[in-house]
């Protein structure tokens, strides 16, 4: 169970619990449907966004303020009064309390809903649902609701899948032998400018009660925010590689400078580029360590992450996107050297659209950060068309919560990236900074030394020298040595890739380079 915020707005994001009631503002109606479907969710959204904003009430009461972590820590779900358990169905549901402790805000209330053939049935709160430890907490009304939910499955076997939605509209997937890393979110409105982002909530959401048999699980959510409101479909299939399909439309309250689709939000604290010194005994901590893309010109990019000095935001123009996604491709413990964060077995999420999308771009957001304990990466898709009030978005996209990387991208990739003092051995040239760049697989590994491989290398401003292309029989890959001789204060752009005669072999190497 751990904490995280995201810089920009301050928004708190855990993993511990609770779920339910009927938040102000959500659309009303007499009677449920015959069948429920992403239809009614959107009919909803759409009545909510012809009204303004409506905030919850805050209905937290005193016992559950301020509490202090280890007192937030204690309070959690009796597993025996899991939600489908008594029935035995592969999947069952926990829910996560609502408190507030140290400087987080109070979760919001969460209602949470069956759906069981077209029927609609509220999952009423109690506080027999939980174990508050030693903490005392008196009764508590029942219209208190839940912060959130977790999904498991299958409920039989001890390495189990789990799918968090808490907080916002952010949720989290923990597949077998993997920790919780990196979290999903329904939207993000605003995210990088210089002024508060905006956090859209899910407050209301229903699940379909899965067959027996089931393998996999559909849930639908009402998002709200002061500008936008939203309808939600997941369908979640565990495996080896966890899949959510994702359908959406989004109605606009109000225009926004900036809206951005199927949000990725992750941790970069320090990693092999890092230039500035961090006191820390791991080498690296990071959930994830780049940023994939693959263009709809079929271009495949790697951009390393980085913790920078000042917020950069990088933009990488596209017209129907194959996919992106951030990525955590270095697996090897001793790189991380943290027995309790397991860094090497946080997943990697891509995020492939179902039909066009259009022109637009994937930004990356990179904010300083000095701990690990914040969220300073997050990376979505901006289209081109302007965010007006009234206007309807409706996309759809997979995401899939892996570990194996090796298949992305179909050829040779980055296997690392290392920064240092330019020049050679013996004669360093400090104007200049040297850079390493490995790559393996695809074609790489079976060509050998004498094998015609060349690097191209390119800068958006600045002198490249020293170019070097080699065998690297110790990752059985290829090793790129360049130095970079910048000119004035500007961010360099620089890329990378392998070639042999007119055949890329590998991605493309992509790395903004800032001068101190």
């Amino acid at each position: 169970m751990e904490r995280r915020v995201l810089l920009i707005g301050c928004i708190a994001l855990c993993l511990l619990v609770s779920g339910e009631a009927a938040p102000q503002g959500t659309a009303q109606v007499a009677t449920e449907p015959a069948s429920f479907t992403l239809a009614e969710v959107r009919r909803r959204a759409a009545a909510l966004a012809s009204g303004p904003f409506e905030h919850g009430q805050d209905t937290l009461p005193p016992a559950l303020r301020n509490l202090s972590y280890d007192q937030y820590r204690e309070i959690g779900f009796r597993p025996e009064k899991a939600l489908w358990r008594d029935e035995g169905l592969p999947f069952e549901v926990h829910f996560f309390q609502r408190a507030s402790f140290s400087f987080m805000p109070p979760f919001e209330k969460v209602v949470v809903h069956t759906v069981e053939h077209g029927k609609v049935v509220p999952v009423p709160y109690s506080r027999d649902l939980f174990n508050f430890g030693r903490h005392v907490v008196p009764e508590l009304p029942a219209g208190l609701g839940f912060a959130g939910f977790r999904i498991h499955y299958p409920r039989h076997q001890d390495e189990q899948h789990e799918i968090v939605f808490l907080g916002a509209s952010y949720f989290r997937v923990k597949g077998q032998h993997q920790h919780y890393g990196l979290s999903a979110r329904g939207l993000a409105i605003d995210t990088g400018l210089f002024k508060p982002e905006e956090f859209p909530r899910f407050r209301e959401f229903w699940l379909e009660k899965p067959a027996p048999n089931a393998t996999e699980l559909t849930l639908y959510a009402l998002l709200d925010s002061p500008s936008a409101t939203g309808a939600y479909q997941f369908t979640i299939r565990p495996g080896k590689d966890t899949v959510l399909e994702v359908k959406a439309h989004v109605f606009m309250r109000d225009e926004v400078e900036k809206i951005g689709f199927a949000p990725l939000t992750s941790m970069f604290f320090t990693g092999e580029g890092t230039e500035r010194f961090i006191d820390d005994f791991r080498p690296e901590v990071h959930d994830s360590d780049g940023l994939l893309l693959a263009t709809g010109r079929e271009e495949w990019i790697w951009r390393p992450l980085a913790n920078p000095t000042r917020v950069r935001v990088s933009s990488f123009r596209d017209t129907n996107p194959g996919g992106f996604g951030l990525l955590q491709r270095d697996r090897t413990f001793d790189h991380y050297q943290d027995l309790e964060a397991s860094y090497q077995q946080r997943p990697s999420v891509w995020i492939e659209p179902l039909g066009e999308w259009g022109a637009g771009a994937v930004q990356l957001v990179e904010l300083p950060s000095d701990a690990e304990k914040y969220d300073n990466i997050v990376a979505f898709w901006v289209p081109d068309e302007p965010a007006e009030a009234g206007k309807e978005w409706q996309f759809a996209y997979r995401m899939s919560f892996f570990v194996d990387t090796s298949k992305l991208p179909p050829g040779g990739r980055t296997y690392a990236t290392r920064i240092g003092v330019g020049g050679f051995s013996g004669e360093s040239e400090p104007d200049k900074r040297k850079f390493v760049i490995d790559f393996v697989g695809g074609r790489l590994t079976d060509l050998n030394a004498t094998a015609p491989v060349e690097a191209v290398v390119t800068a958006s401003t600045g002198r490249i020298s020293n170019q070097t292309v080699q065998r690297n029989d110790f990752i059985d890959g290829w090793r790129v040595f360049f130095d970079l001789k910048p000119e004035g204060e500007a961010p360099v752009e620089l890329r990378c890739f392998l070639k042999s005669g007119e055949d890329a072999l590998t991605e493309t190497w992509s790395y903004q380079w800032s001068p101190k």
